[in-house]
């Protein structure tokens, strides 16, 4: 399960990743109280601060994946990561000083998210060059399950941390952690780097977005998961907007209980993490679909469950497939890329995943204020499960295949290949 911790330069880069990570998601948990705190309750404010943070995805994503293709991906994670430390000391002064107000968040919530922007696909695809071809599929679990233990450990501490010290001390503690991926990337060593499978420098000096989407457009098992995960990503995976709402608003609670089902969704995603870390190779169109379907159909019923402690405990396996369906795409995407692409191809992925939110999120934020939360999220997940059936019958028609339904020994339901 954890084979790839073995080698030094991804031991300090989970290290990095999950300390910076904890502190990012007690951030997140801070701003989005913050921003309720300061707008009236207001859903709406919520949603605009979530989108202008995902806003420079949809403009600065390829663009980083043309940068991660091209140059040192290490010295690009320097800078991106350095630019995000500086925004979040200089926001948390701002809170700790009492002059905060929504449109200085607004303004973080954007500069946020350009540094995202250029640091997630440079991220995703220099894990590759830390382990190797033999253990990325489990790296990418373990990355995987390094987010979502921060997802884990950081709303728990956030909602401790807010309702005894408030809000200013929670981003300072937000920007001294994101040091740590600095120091870990400072100490890494070049020479280890797996880069014998990259293009030439002159390959590498040519290297074209436009090149980048179109290898991926004409290849069908790219082009699946990608139109799949932009669906999912801007309909279903809203549960940042929506939980709070739904803590607030409906159950009317305060920021411990939203951090419980923060961590209550978290506790699932890490186990559909550390799921895939058995995985030794590409996993199937099928399972994809299937952990799709299920994610889908779980949110559905999130948003329908009128008790508190239902949405509790059904978050728990909401958050297991919502991962493993992520982490069954972008395996998909990442291990059937050829090297010299994998930086655009993956900034591409990135882009259908987190470029919808800016288009989602005032959605999502209208309906959670006017329809109510648990409305939002149902229609959410309703939107996803049309998403993935149609994405089933693509492929069963696609391929050839169809489904088969036995009874006996026990009742299950089969893909039958046109390979036989």
């Amino acid at each position: 399960m954890f084979r790839s911790l073995m080698v030094r330069n991804y031991r300090l880069f989970a290290t990095g990743q999950l300390v910076k990570l904890i502190g990012s998601w007690m951030m997140f948990v801070a701003q989005d109280w913050l921003v309720l705190s300061l707008s009236d309750n207001s859903a709406t404010a919520l949603g605009i601060v979530t989108a202008l943070q995902f806003v420079p995805a949809a403009l600065l994503t390829l663009p980083g994946g043309r940068l991660a293709d091209r140059y040192d991906k290490r010295l690009i994670l320097l800078v991106a990561n350095g630019l995000w430390t500086l925004l979040a000391l200089l926001f948390s002064i701002l809170v700790l000083a009492g002059t905060v107000q929504i449109w200085h968040i607004y303004v973080f919530a954007l500069f946020l998210g350009i540094a995202q922007a250029i640091e997630t696909p440079v991220r995703q695809s220099f894990v590759s060059e830390l382990v190797g071809s033999p253990l990325l599929p489990n790296a990418l679990s373990l990355s995987a399950a390094t987010f979502n233990s921060a997802r884990i450990i950081g709303p728990a501490l956030a909602g401790v941390a807010i309702a005894a010290f408030g809000t200013g001390p929670v981003f300072l503690i937000a920007a001294v952690s994101s040091l740590s991926p600095l120091l870990g990337l400072a100490r890494m060593r070049p020479a280890d780097l797996f880069r014998k499978d990259l293009a030439s420098k002159d390959e590498r000096a040519d290297a074209r977005i436009l090149d980048g989407l179109k290898y991926a457009w004409h290849r069908a098992d790219l082009r699946l998961p990608m139109l799949l995960m932009g669906v999912i990503g801007m309909a279903g995976f809203n549960f940042q907007l929506t939980l709070a709402a739904l803590a607030k608003t409906v159950f009317n609670t305060g920021a411990a209980s939203f951090g419980l089902f923060t961590t209550a969704l978290a506790v699932g995603a890490l186990g559909g993490a550390l799921a895939g870390t058995f995985r030794k190779g590409r996993p199937s169109v099928y399972l994809m679909l299937t952990a799709a379907i299920t994610f889908s159909t779980l949110e559905l019923f999130v948003g329908l469950v009128p008790a508190y402690w239902g949405v509790i405990l059904l978050l728990i396996p909401t958050g297991f497939f919502m991962v493993f369906f992520a982490q069954s795409a972008n395996q998909r995407v990442q291990l059937g890329t050829e090297a010299a692409y994998r930086g655009r191809v993956m900034a591409l992925y990135v882009l259908v995943f987190l470029g919808t939110t800016p288009v989602s999120s005032p959605a999502i934020g209208w309906a959670a204020e006017h329809l109510g939360a648990g409305t939002s999220i149902w229609l959410g997940g309703a939107v996803s499960l049309i998403a993935a059936l149609v994405a089933l019958a693509w492929q069963l028609r696609h391929a050839g295949d169809r489904l088969e339904f036995t009874v006996r020994p026990v009742p299950k339901l089969t893909v039958s290949t046109a390979r036989g």
